[in-house]
């Protein structure tokens, strides 16, 4: 055939591309899934091999902080316990008062003349405050003299006849014996006699109970004159001039405090007043009167406790003689009480606080222990034991909460001045 037939070489070839083509396409196709399942077989191994690695490191870290932990002594921060001193600080809140407070009532009935002092004027004892004037007491005043001048006479006449009825009777006395004088007229004079001594006795007992009635007049007049009890100040005034007063039962007419000397009660609870007793330091502040301390002692205790509320009633005298402090002020009072129960004090940061109660962890050759204590008082950054601790313990501060007995530790002392 020649070579513009239709079954020449050329056609031959194009006819075998043709058969070729699809073959060679299923044959790259075929290839390339097998590269394909090739790379992710080999992702896959890749992947397990990663996570077979990382799983082993992540166990090899826990084994090693399992170890490190099993292995592990914490550091911690102690303080020792420190026992307390021989004389407890104790401030408690109080109010001042004057030493002696008097209300000065009338005791004559009258209106006032004159009135001589004034709130806040300082008087003496003895010093005249006011005067009563009452008429009619004057009067009263001369009529008893008057009765008593009659009584008095009487008196002097009955002495008399006394006098002449025993001159009679001792005259016929020896008479009637010799019977020269009737027995009759014998027991007149003698009766007599003795009536004449009645008389003077009835003379004098009246002269005596005008005296009296005359006294109390003359103690009413006195009276009229009110006069200061003792050195203090005029706190209240109720009357003026002119003002009629009522004796007894008015009202009062002056208040007078005595204020040299500040008394202050106050109440001592019960855990802080053992050992309290006269004579004890106080020293007495008032919060607008800084930079000034007033010291006193403690003068009176009462030896009971109040029931409702077990506090110790105690009185602290405070000299005040240029009168800086005034009664009815706030103050705070602190005390100097000698320790009769000694205590052991423990930075509070050492407590723990669970179910077994307050305890603390003290060190002991290189270990925790856990020691129960028994809190007496708080004094916020310490607290007062008397139980569970002694002194020279070294005990953990800011201990962690899943301490346990017996745990091993590294300590590191801490200064008790710094807590």
């Amino acid at each position: 055939m020649n070579s513009n037939g239709p079954f020449n070489d050329e056609n031959a070839t194009a006819i075998d591309r043709a058969v070729r083509q699809p073959t060679r396409g299923r044959e790259k196709r075929g290839r390339r899934g097998r590269l394909i399942v090739l790379g992710v077989a080999v992702a896959l191994a890749g992947a397990l091999t990663a996570g077979a690695w990382t799983h082993l490191t992540q166990y090899r870290l826990s084994a090693d902080a399992a170890e490190q932990e099993h292995d592990f002594v914490p550091q911690v921060r102690v303080a020792s316990v420190e026992p307390s001193g021989d004389i407890e600080v104790v401030k408690l809140p109080a109010t001042t008062s004057a030493f002696a407070t008097a209300n000065i009532f009338a005791r004559a009935s009258g209106y006032i003349a004159e009135r001589e002092v004034d709130i806040g004027d300082r008087v003496k004892q003895g010093q005249l405050l006011v005067e009563i004037v009452a008429p009619e007491l004057d009067h009263q005043i001369a009529q008893a003299e008057a009765t008593l001048g009659q009584l008095k006479w009487a008196l002097q006449q009955a002495e008399a006849n006394r006098e002449l009825a025993k001159v009679t009777w001792d005259r016929d006395k020896p008479l009637v014996q010799k019977g020269w004088v009737t027995a009759q007229q014998g027991t007149i004079d003698e009766q007599t006699l003795k009536a004449q001594e009645a008389a003077v006795s009835v003379a004098q007992a009246n002269v005596t109970a005008e005296e009296a009635q005359l006294q109390v007049l003359h103690q009413q007049k006195a009276y009229q004159r009110v006069v200061a009890p003792f050195d203090g100040v005029v706190t209240r005034r109720n009357i003026d001039n002119g003002d009629l007063v009522q004796a007894p039962g008015g009202t009062s007419m002056f208040t007078l405090m005595h204020s040299d000397v500040i008394r202050i009660q106050l109440y001592v609870p019960q855990d802080q007043a053992f050992g309290l007793a006269p004579g004890v330091e106080a020293t007495v502040t008032v919060p607008e009167l800084p930079g000034n301390r007033f010291r006193g002692t403690v003068t009176r205790v009462a030896n009971a406790l109040q029931p409702g509320t077990r506090t110790l009633l105690t009185e602290i005298d405070v000299p005040n003689p240029d009168g800086t402090l005034t009664p009815g002020t706030y103050c705070e009072v602190q005390l100097q009480i000698p320790r009769k129960t000694p205590s052991m004090i423990v930075p509070s940061e050492a407590i723990i606080f669970n179910r077994n109660g307050l305890q603390v962890a003290v060190v002991e050759d290189g270990a925790a222990h856990l020691h129960k204590v028994n809190v007496v008082r708080d004094l916020g950054t310490t607290i007062e034991a008397n139980d569970g601790v002694k002194d020279g313990d070294r005990v953990i501060l800011n201990p962690s909460v899943n301490i346990v007995e017996n745990e091993k530790v590294k300590t590191n002392e801490v200064d008790p001045g710094k807590l």
